[in-house]
Protein backbone atom coordinates (compact mmCIF):
# COMPACT_ATOMS: atom_id res chain seq x y z
CA UNK A 1 0.00 0.00 0.00
CA UNK A 2 2.46 2.38 0.82
CA UNK A 3 3.95 1.53 -3.15
CA UNK A 4 0.95 2.40 -4.49
CA UNK A 5 0.31 5.69 -2.69
CA UNK A 6 3.72 6.42 -3.39
CA UNK A 7 2.69 6.40 -6.67
CA UNK A 8 -0.55 8.27 -6.61
CA UNK A 9 1.64 10.85 -4.61
CA UNK A 10 4.04 11.20 -7.98
CA UNK A 11 1.16 10.70 -10.97
CA UNK A 12 -0.72 13.68 -8.51
CA UNK A 13 2.57 15.99 -8.32
CA UNK A 14 3.26 14.95 -12.16
CA UNK A 15 -0.63 16.33 -12.92
CA UNK A 16 -0.56 19.27 -11.01
CA UNK A 17 3.23 20.12 -12.51
CA UNK A 18 1.16 20.06 -16.38
CA UNK A 19 -1.75 21.91 -15.16
CA UNK A 20 0.65 24.62 -13.75
CA UNK A 21 2.28 24.74 -16.90
CA UNK A 22 -1.04 25.05 -18.68
CA UNK A 23 -1.86 27.69 -16.59
CA UNK A 24 1.49 29.81 -17.13
CA UNK A 25 1.01 29.30 -20.76
CA UNK A 26 -2.25 30.75 -20.71
CA UNK A 27 -1.17 33.73 -19.01
CA UNK A 28 1.86 34.40 -21.35
CA UNK A 29 -0.52 34.20 -24.25
CA UNK A 30 -2.89 36.25 -22.09
CA UNK A 31 0.46 38.76 -21.73
CA UNK A 32 1.12 38.62 -25.45
CA UNK A 33 -1.99 39.43 -26.84
CA UNK A 34 -2.60 42.60 -24.47
CA UNK A 35 0.89 43.75 -25.15
CA UNK A 36 0.09 43.23 -28.92
CA UNK A 37 -3.05 45.51 -28.28
CA UNK A 38 -1.26 48.34 -26.48
CA UNK A 39 0.94 48.57 -29.47
CA UNK A 40 -1.60 48.69 -31.73
CA UNK A 41 -3.48 51.27 -30.03
CA UNK A 42 -0.04 53.36 -29.12
CA UNK A 43 0.12 53.09 -33.27
CA UNK A 44 -3.08 54.31 -33.86
CA UNK A 45 -2.69 57.06 -31.66
CA UNK A 46 0.63 58.26 -33.15
CA UNK A 47 -1.19 58.03 -36.46
CA UNK A 48 -3.63 60.36 -35.58
CA UNK A 49 -1.62 62.79 -34.02
CA UNK A 50 0.74 62.61 -36.80
CA UNK A 51 -2.30 63.65 -39.07
CA UNK A 52 -3.89 66.21 -37.39
CA UNK A 53 -0.13 68.29 -36.86
CA UNK A 54 0.06 67.49 -40.94
CA UNK A 55 -3.55 69.12 -41.22
CA UNK A 56 -2.40 72.36 -38.62
CA UNK A 57 0.43 72.86 -40.59
CA UNK A 58 -0.94 72.72 -43.86
CA UNK A 59 -3.44 75.03 -42.45
CA UNK A 60 -1.02 77.15 -41.05
CA UNK A 61 0.79 77.01 -44.57
CA UNK A 62 -2.14 78.19 -46.66
CA UNK A 63 -2.95 81.23 -44.14
CA UNK A 64 0.60 82.55 -44.32
CA UNK A 65 0.29 82.27 -48.36
CA UNK A 66 -2.66 84.01 -48.35
CA UNK A 67 -1.94 86.95 -45.72
CA UNK A 68 1.98 87.14 -48.17
CA UNK A 69 -0.29 87.43 -51.62
CA UNK A 70 -2.57 89.81 -50.00
CA UNK A 71 0.39 92.11 -48.43
CA UNK A 72 2.13 91.67 -51.80
CA UNK A 73 -0.95 92.56 -53.67
CA UNK A 74 -1.28 96.17 -50.80
CA UNK A 75 1.95 97.00 -52.05
CA UNK A 76 1.45 96.93 -55.66
CA UNK A 77 -1.17 98.95 -54.88
CA UNK A 78 0.58 101.73 -52.88
CA UNK A 79 3.69 101.50 -55.06
CA UNK A 80 1.23 102.65 -58.25
CA UNK A 81 -0.69 105.14 -56.27
CA UNK A 82 2.48 107.14 -55.13
CA UNK A 83 3.49 106.77 -58.52
CA UNK A 84 0.28 108.33 -60.28
CA UNK A 85 0.95 111.01 -57.29
CA UNK A 86 4.58 111.46 -58.23
CA UNK A 87 3.33 111.80 -61.81
CA UNK A 88 1.00 114.36 -61.37
CA UNK A 89 2.71 116.49 -58.73
CA UNK A 90 5.78 116.73 -61.55
CA UNK A 91 3.18 117.66 -64.17
CA UNK A 92 1.97 120.15 -61.79
CA UNK A 93 5.40 121.35 -61.37
CA UNK A 94 6.16 121.10 -64.93
CA UNK A 95 3.09 123.41 -65.70
CA UNK A 96 4.10 125.76 -62.90
CA UNK A 97 7.63 126.11 -64.13
CA UNK A 98 6.29 126.35 -67.92
CA UNK A 99 4.04 129.49 -66.38
CA UNK A 100 6.76 131.17 -64.61
CA UNK A 101 9.05 130.69 -67.65
CA UNK A 102 6.36 132.58 -70.04
CA UNK A 103 5.78 135.33 -67.76
CA UNK A 104 9.29 135.94 -67.36
CA UNK A 105 10.09 135.59 -70.84
CA UNK A 106 6.78 137.94 -71.77
CA UNK A 107 8.58 140.50 -69.04
CA UNK A 108 11.93 140.16 -70.99
CA UNK A 109 10.87 140.93 -73.83
CA UNK A 110 8.60 144.00 -72.54
CA UNK A 111 11.57 145.11 -71.10
CA UNK A 112 13.33 144.66 -74.58
CA UNK A 113 11.31 146.12 -76.91
CA UNK A 114 10.80 149.26 -74.24
CA UNK A 115 14.79 149.12 -74.37
CA UNK A 116 14.44 149.40 -77.90
CA UNK A 117 12.57 152.20 -78.83
CA UNK A 118 13.73 154.95 -79.88
CA UNK A 119 13.69 157.93 -77.74
CA UNK A 120 13.28 161.19 -78.92
CA UNK A 121 17.26 163.18 -78.71
CA UNK A 122 16.67 166.38 -77.16
CA UNK A 123 17.92 168.41 -79.68
CA UNK A 124 15.63 168.25 -82.28
CA UNK A 125 16.58 166.36 -85.92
Amino acid sequence: MRVTSLIIAVVAAGALAAFGQEGTVEDIKDGAKKAGQKIKEGVETAGEKTKKAAETVGQKTKETAETVGRKTKEAVETTGEKTQESAKTAERKSKRTARKNKAQATKQQSTNQEANTPTPSPGGR
